[in-house]
């Protein structure tokens, strides 16, 4: 059979050619093709086609940008706030982002219930979302996996994360915090004559969590703090670096057409910072496990003994040498990052809140041993647990700025959600930045960064909230952040260090607020403050 060349169309015995040269047809298809896609994806499918066309959505839509105004794909936190109260609905909310892609708020109680808790495994990360992490965090760790692996993975973890191991972690978590004090407070001191006191908080805070992770979880120092050339940290901070605005928007017009393949796979600087830097913490976490297994050879009775996140993954022999490097590789990332940015938000609120920060102070330093000294003591739970204003403080951290700002999930299959039918692959969106600042659960002051809120009676630890799903920052259910006591114990030994030894203020205070996102969401500066080291304590 004789080819038929690009630019024929035979109809019966009559050919048409559009062009002689088959490129220019080959452009004029794609450009139809686009045209058509277009129209489906900005105004077909939203308004008549999509299986969702049930649940309420905002009225302004743009062709383009969706309900969002910007031409990256972001998430429009304050907007879905206010939709929630003004367009009526049961908890459950469609709308879209750049390209029209479509996306379902649940911020309801019974939703959230099913979704997070009944139903947990009939809702999947996204496979774009689990192959964005995966270059970072490693595929097959306990972010990641689904349904029946996860529940293993879960379930041979959770000894690391028992109530009384993270008890004993305490006095790792304070010797750490006081040895970036004094690191901060070294580096001032080297300042030539004429330079200001003004610290990015985040290097110190990623170099800190990343020792505390590396001590606690790993039974390492990987002495970041230390050494601000450090090896681990400089490959982190590559790695969470934010990419450039064009690689976003392509990004987005990849992400519109289903496959950002593309993207992971060019040549720019973005992605050889992520492969090189993943790379190389692959390499410390095969390093770190290939350790671990040469201690138990050399001694298996006292090997059994460890509680670390390392040791309980390794002894228990429950993972194949795959699974563990991605566990460790997950809790290098997760475990550090997510709490490093706390710590920059908990600088920021205290900054802004000057009258907070000078009550907790007082507290800290009439309870908390002066750190000053050569040798300062150590302190246990039972000490810094004795502290309400401090752990209203950083509840209300957590609370109004949560580190990971939304996650999503897919349906795997025709279900309902609080009696709403929602079909196979509608993609849901449960946002902690929208329920942990919704009036429906926080009232009136919903807005407002208040740590009297954790401190009335019976209110330590709801926040005097009205329901167990108002504070979702580490969601909840079997898929909730197995490290919430971890990250909470560290959370506050940071600050109470931090806010004991410096009168903080921002550098710019009337500054509008830039934010940096990636895989948390944080001040896009990394929080310039003046810090001033306080005598006495």
């Amino acid at each position: 059979m004789a080819r038929i060349p690009w630019g024929m169309i035979y109809v019966g015995a009559v050919s048409y050619s559009f062009f002689t040269s088959s490129f220019p047809t080959f452009i004029l298809a794609s450009i139809i093709i686009l045209a058509f896609r277009i129209l489906h994806t900005s105004f077909l499918y939203p308004e008549y086609l999509t299986p969702l066309k049930h649940i309420p959505t905002p009225p302004a839509r743009s062709w383009i940008t969706g309900n969002a105004s910007t031409y990256v794909i972001e998430t429009p936190f304050e907007d879905l706030i206010d939709w929630t109260k003004s367009v009526p609905n049961n908890g459950l909310l469609r709308y879209y982002v750049f390209g029209n892609m479509e996306r379902l708020l649940v911020y309801s109680p019974k939703a959230l219930s099913e979704l997070l808790v009944q139903n947990t495994y009939e809702f999947e990360k996204p496979e774009m979302m689990r192959r964005s992490l995966g270059r970072i965090t490693g595929k097959s760790g306990i972010l990641l996996v689904e349904g029946p692996e996860h529940k293993r993975h879960r379930k041979n973890l959770m000894p690391a994360f028992s109530y009384r191991h993270i008890k004993d972690l305490y006095p790792i978590f304070w010797a750490k915090s006081v040895e970036m004090a004094k690191g901060i407070e070294s580096e001032l001191k080297t300042r030539r004559n004429g330079e200001d006191n003004v610290i990015e908080i985040r290097s110190w805070a990623s170099r800190a969590t990343l020792d505390i992770i590396g001590l606690a979880g790993m039974n390492r120092d990987f002495g970041s703090l230390a050494d601000p050339e450090n090896e681990l940290a400089a490959q982190y901070h590559r790695v969470l670096q934010e990419a450039p605005v064009w690689l976003m928007v392509l990004f987005a017009v990849f992400f519109v057409m289903g496959n950002v393949k593309p993207i992971q796979a060019l040549p720019v600087q973005r992605n050889r910072d992520i492969l090189e830097g993943s790379n190389y913490v692959r390499r410390v976490a095969q390093q770190l496990i290939s350790e671990q297994k040469e201690a138990i050879k050399r001694n298996p009775e006292a090997s059994e003994t460890g509680k670390d996140i390392l040791s309980v993954a390794v002894n228990g022999g429950n993972f194949t040498d795959e699974e563990l490097v991605d566990q460790m590789m997950t809790f290098l990332a997760a475990g550090h990052e997510t709490t490093s940015t706390a710590l920059q938000w908990a600088v920021y609120a205290l900054c802004k809140h000057p009258e907070v920060q000078t009550r907790l102070r007082e507290e800290i330093r009439a309870n908390l041993p002066p750190i000053s000294v050569d040798n300062p003591e150590p302190i246990t739970a039972a000490t810094l647990d004795s502290l309400p204003y401090l752990h209203a403080v950083c509840n209300e951290v957590l609370r109004f700025h949560p580190s990971v700002p939304l996650t999503m999930r897919d349906t795997t299959h025709d279900t309902t959600l609080d009696g709403t039918p929602i079909p196979k692959g509608a993609q849901l969106i449960i946002s902690p930045e929208v329920i942990n600042h919704h009036p429906d659960f926080w009232g009136p002051t919903a807005d407002k960064f208040d740590p009297e809120r954790w401190l009335g009676p019976g209110q330590a630890n709801t926040g005097g909230a009205t329901s167990n799903y108002a504070l979702m920052t580490f969601l909840h259910g079997p898929r909730s952040c197995i490290g919430q006591g971890f990250a909470k114990a560290e959370l506050a030994s940071l600050v109470a260090a931090t806010v004991g030894r410096f009168h903080m203020e921002l550098k710019e205070p009337n500054a509008k607020l830039k934010l940096k996102r990636g895989v948390t969401i944080s001040p896009w500066d990394g929080v310039l403050a003046k810090l001033t080291p306080l005598e006495g304590w």
